[in-house]
């Protein structure tokens, strides 16, 4: 199962780790030392969660499509 979804990492100063979650699942996180790591450690707890999912015939999201578009416009300065 290909996972698509977003995650955000970010340094939690309070926990001394890396913190990587994933909005569109529902209490997925996980941490981590680096954010290597906690990516790594974020995956597992994906596939974990769509697993579970399945067995309790729970829906999984789709993961949304973000486009961003990067290119600056003169007037937008």
């Amino acid at each position: 199962m290909m996972l698509r979804y977003e995650i955000i990492m970010y340094w939690s100063q309070e926990d001394e780790a890396f913190i990587a979650e994933v909005p569109e699942l529902p209490g997925c996180a996980a941490d981590g030392a680096t954010y290597q790591e906690a990516l790594t450690h974020v995956e597992v707890v994906m596939q974990e969660w769509m697993e579970t999912a399945q067995e309790l015939v729970r829906p999984i999201p789709d993961p949304t499509e973000r486009r961003f578009d990067v290119g600056l416009k003169s007037s937008n300065l």
